[in-house]
């Protein structure tokens, strides 16, 4: 059971650290060999989470069994090809159909190869493990970052996709051994009862899908650009690549402190701190200070795993038995909100010559956030007392 663990591990690892993030990291180099402007980035990160989210969207049809196999393996062996597919091209339209293609297999892999590994812990009952699947986020991020910060220089821009696409290739050789459903999961899915059909949702839940929306398209911004934003400024320029490490390493027990933090003080309220803890570090980098973007960095990478973890967590105590149908709702306006954040972003910065206002702009949708989550908790809070502290106490 270690071994599926682990296969989950390496697919967010593939998936988000590589296959969705290694963009950044990677994306300076770029700019300086080919040219690419800001806004040219901004589009080829839209069209990577265009991909992710119609993949998501995809990805919660395909039944248990055999089925949920071979797409996750179809998954994997694409998102190495597009990755390693950066490398061997050059020119906008590659790299768009490229980052699409990774956006597509990144959330095949996401949402497949979790649900796989959960399965199959649950199975064994070794569901206390689950916390430490979503690690695999933080040490993708962490990892590619570390290689671009030491190899970058060596092998150049085309290098470090290649090389990262071979590391995947590894990777995914061990995930295609070590997750999978078993051939019968399928009768045994058809055998289970199916959910009671609910009543339109709440407004605590729209509230909720709402802010979630705004967290997409507010922390994108930062998720794609950390990197170039840092490198633009003189005080800051060396500490890109040690930035998106940090953020990577504060990424890894993220999901496990804010699960924690909504046991201690309830969803609602532990979500709302998140949205303000990771508004401040979208922000710090305008002050140009090194150590401002370092804790910029903590911040952030120790927010956005978080508020996805809890936003779940709460979508589910809010939803009652349509769970799968509320979260596959919260995972589709994540993404559009990605799709749309890095566009406007990206053409600020291309008419400004700075990255303040997108930062402004994408620290205030966060902020909006939280207060959807506000009223959301109050409006929750008037159906009863233990429904505006969901989770606390709860193991």
């Amino acid at each position: 059971m270690v071994r599926v663990l682990i296969g989950g591990v390496l697919v967010l690892v593939i998936s988000m650290g590589v296959g969705r993030f290694a963009f950044t990291p990677i994306l300076p180099a770029m700019q300086a060999a080919t040219g690419l402007g800001t806004d040219a980035a901004g589009l080829l990160a839209s069209l990577n989470y265009l991909g992710y989210f119609l993949g998501a969207l995809g990805a919660g049809l395909v039944p248990q069994g055999a089925a949920r196999t071979a797409v996750f393996r179809t998954a994997l062996i694409a998102s190495v090809t597009s990755t390693a597919g950066m490398g061997f091209t050059e020119g906008m339209a590659a790299w768009a159909v490229l980052r699409f293609v990774s956006g597509l297999a990144s959330a095949g892999l996401f949402i497949l190869g979790i649900a796989m590994t959960l399965d199959a812990l649950a199975r064994a009952g070794r569901e206390s493990w689950t916390g430490w699947l979503y690690t695999g986020v933080g040490l993708g991020i962490a990892s590619s970052g570390l290689f671009v910060a030491v190899m970058g220089d060596r092998l150049g821009w085309r290098g470090d996709w290649l090389w990262l696409g071979l590391a995947c290739l590894g990777f995914g050789t061990l995930s295609w051994l070590w997750v999978s459903d078993p051939p019968h999961e399928t009768r045994h899915a058809a055998a289970r009862p199916a959910a009671r059909p609910s009543g339109p949702p709440s407004a605590p839940m729209i509230l909720l899908t709402l802010a979630y929306f705004l967290e997409g398209a507010g922390y994108i911004v930062t998720g794609t650009f950390l990197v170039a934003i840092l490198k633009t400024m003189p005080e800051t320029a060396q500490l890109g690549a040690a930035a998106w490490m940090v953020t990577g390493l504060a990424a890894m027990p993220s999901g496990i402190v804010w699960a924690a933090a909504g046991r201690r003080f309830g969803l609602w309220r532990a979500l709302i701190l998140a949205h303000v803890v990771q508004a401040v570090g979208i922000l710090l980098p305008i002050t140009g200070s090194p150590a401002a973007a370092l804790l910029s960095a903590v911040l952030f990478g120790g927010t956005f795993v978080g508020i996805v973890t809890l936003s779940f967590t709460l979508g589910r105590h809010l939803s009652g038995e349509a769970s799968a149908r509320v979260i596959g709702a919260l995972t589709a306006v994540y993404g559009l909100g990605q799709i749309i954040g890095p566009v406007p972003a990206g053409l600020v910065v291309a008419r400004t010559g700075s990255f303040d206002s997108a930062l402004l702009g994408a620290a205030a949708a966060v902020l909006a956030g939280a207060l959807l989550l506000a009223a959301g908790a109050w409006m929750a809070g008037r159906s009863g007392p233990a429904t505006v502290a969901l989770g606390a106490g709860r193991g």
